[in-house]
């Protein structure tokens, strides 16, 4: 259920209007790689070191105006997406001999592509679904529908799956979480200042115009709209805050089948479950008991045909991307434009690129790692690991807070981190996954249907430890606390991250943070709560836990501080987790260079490597943003924006201020510095 990931992960419902690079021009192509150039040496940088490193890049890179934001990680991100286009570009002719793979991803793309087809059929292709919502004649049927829309890929009221579980990380079990809302997060229903107000009635006006596109008149699309709210509004009072979702006590709730049942009777679970093709099981973890009271009050009070507008909805909201193009049209408007600040929908080659990723991510993946990604890629990025790995060893060794009962379970936690580098050593079976060049609709709900029940069938299983959760050209990493591992695609083992030509400064500042980032994830907030094998269980003495309580809330507080937009500042409890992974990353990742270059002061283009290492930990995150972007981030997102990720990271640290000769009373030098790891 835990994931921490070094930037946020977009979710496929929101594919249609979020970011994706635009190719970059031949003038920017140098600045993939670390460049001085690229910094404003006219800044100082003990007073904004972010403007130091990123100054000019800031400058000559504008954000183009189909993205929310332009970064670091977007140029590689369309670096990438460039090469899964030329895959599929070339898998998508229909020429004798294709291999299995190449057919499915090929076709998959080519149906995707045809955007003249996909208008022409209009709502036909979903119609039976549409129907078949439409004909329920009773409650009782509620749960079926459900279940069936769930097996197609089609959200609605919650999310049923499976996991580990958080005391006995070896085994797989059922899980239920709380999901059915159409805007971002609960908070969007429940605020009450002027611009949660806008946006809500935005939303409101947008579900009229998608149920008016859909065939309804104009009062009657009204009405449903407000239904459409009226029930997410509810469902969001009895959600739980994001902020609360980060302490995994929160959200684990184990009970028998038969207390679920006992707790809801209102909602037929075994109609659900058997529909779902769930397998036979008898205990399943609840992340919060108190949505699932709300939503069986509802199932009650709420009128059968009150469900199926909110059903009809979810139907036409999950299908957007390949619907005809007024349903796309009116989908970014609201997703991109209003919530993002998106001038333009992306072209369509990049978004079915993104479909395919994410739908036959590990087939794509295949082809991709074959064409870019080499076994000395691995071994690379796996000595660095080990640099890394031994300096946060060097770090627990010199903690002054800790006592050395909590040091040597922290050790022994270390020792036990696994490393997943490039891609599976097993690739996914997709044989069974039957992929049509004329039915973009169907191959979006036959994927679908095999990834429900790959998830469903894990239930009652042995953890599979070598399964990867995020596809091989992935520009990101996560750590995985109920693994104790950490992973680093092919798609990220690249410049400005890592790049052969470039000296132990600037790899050690890019790839470098990044794997001390996702180390230090095993001892943040909420990794520190899990054991070496995975399991949610206190190894902490009572002294030290409070120790660590007390530095979190310095960076807490710290980031807390920051504005970003007028009367909006990150959520430093929400953030509070990448925060510490990023200020623990930085400083290990220092040393891990320290470890390796020995003595050698040597200067580049007149940087000392401190100096190096610095600037390219800034640039790593140089970015451009919209306000209305930053505005969602700060209130949905666990990461803070590029900037403070990069300030508030050398603040805390002397060995920057030494680097730059800083001194007291300076922006970028923290009186009383905050410091965890």
């Amino acid at each position: 259920m835990f994931k921490t990931t070094l930037i946020a992960l977009l979710g496929a419902c929101a594919l249609s209007a979020q970011n994706a690079a635009p190719k970059a021009s031949p003038a920017n192509a140098s600045m993939m790689h670390f460049d001085v150039k690229a910094m404003d040496k006219t800044a100082d940088p003990c007073k904004d070191f972010y403007q130091y490193a990123c100054g000019t890049w800031m400058k000559e890179n504008p954000i183009p105006s189909d993205q929310a934001r332009w970064g670091r990680f977007d140029e590689l991100a369309e670096r990438n997406r460039e090469t899964l286009h030329q895959i599929l570009e070339e898998a998508a002719k229909p020429t004798p001999g294709r291999d299995a793979t190449t057919q499915k991803i090929g076709d998959y793309y080519a149906a995707c592509m045809d955007e003249k087809a996909l208008d022409a059929k209009g709502l036909a292709p979903l119609q039976p679904e549409l129907d078949r919502a439409r004909n329920l004649k009773s409650k009782d049927e509620l749960a079926a529908e459900v279940a069936h829309l769930h097996r197609i890929g089609i959200g609605s009221l919650f999310d049923f799956s499976s996991g580990q579980d958080f005391k006995d990380s070896s085994l797989v079990v059922a899980q239920l979480d709380q999901s059915g809302l159409g805007l971002p997060d609960r908070d969007y229903y429940l605020k009450e200042d002027a611009k949660s107000k806008e946006i809500r009635q935005k939303y409101v006006t947008h579900l009229q115009r998608m149920f008016e596109l859909a065939g309804e008149k104009a009062a009657e699309a009204k009405t449903h709209a407000d239904t459409v709210m009226r029930i997410e509004t509810t469902l969001a009072k009895g959600s739980l805050d994001l902020v609360s979702r980060r302490d995994p006590e929160k959200i684990y709730h184990p009970m028998k089948k038969s207390e679920l049942i006992a707790m809801t009777p209102h909602f037929q679970w075994a109609q659900y479950f058997t529909g779902a093709h769930a397998p036979a099981f008898d205990s399943i973890v609840i992340s919060w008991p108190d949505f699932f009271k709300a939503l069986n009050a509802q199932i009650q009070s709420v009128p059968l045909d009150d469900w199926k507008v909110y059903l009809k909805w979810y139907i036409l909201h999950s299908e957007v991307p390949v619907l005809p193009t007024a349903f796309l049209k009116e989908n970014f408007d609201f997703y991109g434009k209003t919530l993002s600040g998106i001038q333009e929908m992306r072209p369509r080659w990049k978004r079915c690129v993104d479909y395919t990723d994410n739908q036959l991510g590990e087939a794509l993946g295949k082809k991709y790692v074959e064409k870019t990604f080499g076994a000395e890629g691995k071994e690379r990025t796996l000595k660095m690991v080990r640099a890394l790995e031994q300096a946060l060893g060097q770090d627990i060794d010199k903690l002054s807070w800790m006592t050395p009962a909590t040091k040597k379970e922290a050790h022994a936690k270390l020792r036990a981190i696994t490393n997943k580098i490039g891609y599976p050593d097993k690739w996914r079976d997709y044989s069974s996954v039957e992929i049509k060049r004329d039915d973009a609709i169907g191959n979006g709900f036959r994927c679908d249907t095999f990834e429900f029940q790959r998830q469903l069938d894990k239930i009652g299983k042995p953890v599979d430890r070598l399964e990867w959760a995020m596809t091989p050209p992935t520009v990101n990493a996560y750590y995985d606390p109920q693994m104790n591992n950490i992973n680093f695609p092919a798609g990220i083992l690249q410049p400005p991250f890592y790049d052969n030509s470039m000296d132990d400064a600037v790899n050690f500042g890019g790839i470098g943070m990044v794997i001390g980032h996702e180390l230090t994830h095993g001892f943040d907030d909420q990794g520190r709560q899990f054991d070496p094998e995975g399991n949610l269980k206190d190894w902490w003495t009572a002294k030290d836990a409070d120790e660590f309580k007390q530095r979190a809330a310095c960076i807490d507080d710290e980031y807390a501080s920051f504005s970003v937009a007028p009367g909006a500042n990150i959520n430093g409890k929400l953030t509070l987790g990448e925060n510490t992974a990023d200020n623990g990353g930085a400083r290990i990742a220092l040393m891990a260079l320290l470890n390796t270059i020995g003595n050698n002061t040597k200067k580049i283009d007149g940087f000392t490597p401190e100096q190096r290492f610095f600037v390219a930990f800034g640039q790593v995150w140089c970015s451009n943003q919209r306000e209305e972007s930053v505005r969602l981030q700060v209130q949905t997102d666990p990461h803070s924006p590029p900037k403070f990720r990069v300030n508030g990271v050398v603040q805390n640290m002397p060995e920057f201020q030494k680097a730059f000769s800083c001194k007291a009373g300076q922006p970028m030098v923290k009186n009383s510095a905050c410091r965890v790891w």
